[in-house]
């Protein structure tokens, strides 16, 4: 395989405070393509305290613009410099809105879309009306039009199959990872029952479920306790509506967020919608189970009665109570899940994601070449 000059646009790097489960993707492939070889720049937004230009991971990073000038940044950069920097690939990564590259690439460079998930339900969550409204029946259609023809990767079956029913013609799967090695078998478990929540504290995660889930369950369970790991715009208002039995952790290093993650029982993850759902992974490997309502990308992530739970009432709070409630008080079938979970994990790894990833980037470019 040929070593590729590769530019990468996305809207954040790793390093962005508000870094999510796309920056991790990035990081972890990018680093290992590296490490092969190839050589890449990655263009991305500003954010406060952080530098212009630096390297990490061996990674060049340009920064420039933030959440929403970024994508007319990018187009600036390319003219007065990238355009002349004879790059094979372009990586288009698509957070709601797209970069447009196949609107202004034009030296030649192979275009490879990666689109973790659609928007859709987001724009409601996220943003106010009307531009909710414009954003979800109008905005998103029109700006991924661009991109039909354009070989795209995404991380599951969900998007795969909401981008063919767009008119995409070249979607391929490259699944997530983990960092590091799952559990050799399941830990031991808090001595009472303990629901973790993992994630960004946003409006669209709803996190704000898990809360009046765990409401209804310690009306059952007394000594039963919600954790909820992770920082965000919606903590404050959670806070408010919080019971007795609520613990909020904040931001964690890596190293403790999985120290709680393997002594909780369960994890909840209430999204509207996931790309994949790297948290659900991380559990897995963890011993820790996973309950979901059944939305795109966790009902990828989690084989629904094997692995863990999927509540089929989309946003229905007492279903989700109800399939907590059955998992802490039925030991079997925690246990048989836990198990499930952890061995399921196991097919996961970044280096595997990184060679499937090399794989598409490599074929793109031959492709590219014999046309």
């Amino acid at each position: 395989m040929g070593k590729l000059k590769i530019l990468w646009f996305n809207w954040r790097c790793w390093m962005n405070p508000e870094m999510g489960g796309a920056e991790v993707f990035t990081r972890e492939v990018a680093k290992r393509l590296v490490k092969n070889g190839h050589e890449i720049t990655l263009f991305t937004s500003k954010f406060n305290g952080c530098k212009s230009e630096e390297v990490d991971d061996e990674v060049k990073i340009i920064r420039d613009g933030g959440r929403y000038s970024v994508y007319w940044k990018a187009k600036e950069h390319y003219r007065k410099s990238f355009s002349r920097e004879s790059y094979d690939v372009i990586i288009d990564e698509i957070n709601t809105r797209p970069f447009l590259t196949p609107k202004f690439a034009n030296n030649g460079e192979k275009i490879v879309a990666l689109i973790h998930q659609l928007a859709r339900e987001y724009w409601f969550y996220e943003t106010p009306f009307p531009i909710s409204y414009i954003g979800y029946h109008i905005l998103e259609n029109r700006w991924l039009k661009n991109y039909v023809n354009i070989p795209t990767v995404t991380v599951s079956e969900s998007t795969r199959r909401d981008l063919l029913n767009l008119g995409f013609k070249n979607v391929s799967i490259v699944p997530e990872g983990l960092n590091f090695t799952p559990l050799s078998e399941i830990p031991e478990k808090e001595g009472y029952p303990v629901i973790a929540y993992a994630g960004r504290l946003k409006k669209a995660k709803r996190p704000d479920h898990t809360i009046k889930a765990f409401k209804i369950v310690k009306e059952k369970l007394p000594n039963s306790e919600l954790w909820i790991i992770g920082e965000g715009p919606y903590r404050r208002d959670l806070e408010r509506m919080a019971c007795d039995g609520v613990k909020f952790f904040g931001g964690l290093s890596n190293e403790e967020r999985r120290r709680l993650l393997a002594r909780a029982w369960i994890l909840v993850n209430p999204s509207v919608r996931e790309g994949f759902g790297l948290n659900v992974l991380e559990a897995n490997a963890l011993g820790t189970p996973c309950i979901a309502y059944d939305v795109a990308g966790l009902r990828d992530s989690i084989i629904d009665e094997k692995t863990g739970l999927l509540v089929k009432e989309n946003g229905n709070v007492r279903r989700l109570a109800e399939a907590i409630m059955r998992v802490l008080e039925d030991e079997a079938l925690r246990r048989t899940l836990s198990v499930n979970a952890l061995e399921y994990s196991r097919n996961f790894s970044w280096d595997k994601t990184a060679q499937e990833f090399e794989k598409i980037l490599n074929g793109s470019v031959n492709e590219k070449d014999t046309t």
